[in-house]
């Protein structure tokens, strides 16, 4: 089969590769009909996440149709449709019983080396590093869904797959992310970040009740989606200072809440801080770029929520953590617990309620892969959000 193939650093080919096979009845095999370029597939890109091998197969957000299953299988048929959640959880360990499936202590057989740098194992995720399975990614014709009973839904006939394909990572994301902000109604948000995980933080916080979204980011398209689509007070973070800007509309109090949609790689334009954050990242001395983590603690109000939807990969440096317990914030993170959300969401896509398929701007064949991944890596062309078709 063909898949886009990580071979280093801004270097993905289009190439032929081992078509997948069962390797447990538990098993199946998709033919994916849609998948998608991530904002964290970038890390793997700029070759910043940890233990890629050349030859890995890319991908985490996709779906398609089953044609073949296990013989233990009983959810699916051959001839569903199906969205993959992008977290691999067995189901039945006991964070999966807690519908905590991205803390899965099943799915990672490379979870040594991730205990080793993080203390214990989480969850294996497609297409994303030796640290956290080393699985095969969806950015190809076909891929193999361990564990097919947890976690992989079925489309019902007629809703397309623009609608439903971001069920798999964005939409629960950006859902779980303001979730993780426990919002009273009314409560004011504010977002760093207006990519696609950003925007629907925008969209899921005005459905969990938000009186007030405000979001930065400093490319104009996505400002733009964010204030057209997405109804939120935006602002370029090169033509003010968060901070300043947040107190003059908060009145000196702050948001009630604050969502770093950035995560590991944040520029920081401007920022003296950044610029060392990116000295350090380069030569080894820090794992993370933490501007953003940095800003939104300064900048939410006493008693606020801090949530971290953006990936991180270890270490950071000047953390302010005597910010956080002098003013008594409350800071959740975490890979998103996929399978807890995906059925509610997609009764929310069912019934109109939200439609994710606003963020794409580029609809490609999977043979344009590795241009697609320049393109949305330099914010070239207005690109926002990839969807590619084997």
């Amino acid at each position: 089969m063909k898949a886009l193939v990580w071979h280093g650093q801004h270097d993905v080919r289009y190439e032929t590769v081992a078509d997948p096979v069962l390797k447990a009845p538990t098993d199946m095999i998709i033919r994916v009909t849609s998948t998608a370029i991530c904002g964290s597939d970038l890390h793997l890109y700029d070759d910043y996440a940890p233990q890629m091998e050349k030859g890995d197969v890319l991908g985490h957000e996709f779906m398609g149709e089953v044609v073949e299953v296990g013989q233990a299988v009983t959810r699916h048929r051959v001839g569903d449709r199906v969205v993959v959640p992008f977290v691999i959880a067995c189901g039945h360990c006991s964070y999966c019983e807690q519908k905590l499936s991205s803390l899965c202590m099943n799915t990672n057989p490379d979870g040594g080396r991730q205990a080793a740098v993080m203390g214990h194992r989480t969850a294996g995720l497609y297409g994303y590093t030796h640290m956290l399975g080393g699985y095969a990614g969806g950015q190809a014709e076909y891929v193999r869904v361990p564990h097919a009973d947890f976690g992989p839904t079925r489309i019902p006939e007629g809703v397309p797959d623009e609608k439903v394909l971001f069920l798999g990572d964005i939409l629960p994301t950006g859902w779980m992310a303001v979730k993780n902000c426990s919002l009273r109604p009314g409560d004011t948000v504010a977002i760093w970040g207006c990519g696609p995980v950003g925007q629907m933080c925008i969209q899921s916080a005005w459905l969990q009740g938000a009186g007030r979204v405000i979001a930065f980011d400093r490319v104009p398209e996505r400002l733009e989606m964010a204030r057209t689509l997405g109804r939120a007070e935006v602002f370029n973070f090169m033509d003010c200072d968060p901070y300043e800007q947040l107190q003059y509309l908060t009145g000196d109090a702050g948001p009630d809440a604050v969502i770093d949609a950035v995560g590991a790689e944040a520029h920081g334009l401007g920022s003296v801080g950044a610029v060392v954050d990116r000295v350090k990242a380069g030569i080894g001395l820090a794992t993370d770029r933490p501007h953003v983590a940095r800003e939104i603690i300064k900048c939410v109000r006493p008693g606020g929520h801090v949530s971290m939807p953006g990936v991180y990969f270890g270490y950071v440096d000047k953390f302010p953590l005597g910010l956080v317990v002098q003013k008594a914030l409350t800071i959740r993170a975490g890979q998103t617990h996929v399978q807890k959300y995906i059925d509610e969401l997609l009764d929310l896509v069912i019934d109109g309620e939200i439609d994710p398929s606003f963020v794409i701007t580029h609809r490609l064949a999977l043979s344009e892969g590795p241009a697609a991944y320049e393109t949305f890596r330099a914010k070239n062309d207005g690109c926002i959000k990839v969807v590619m078709r084997p």
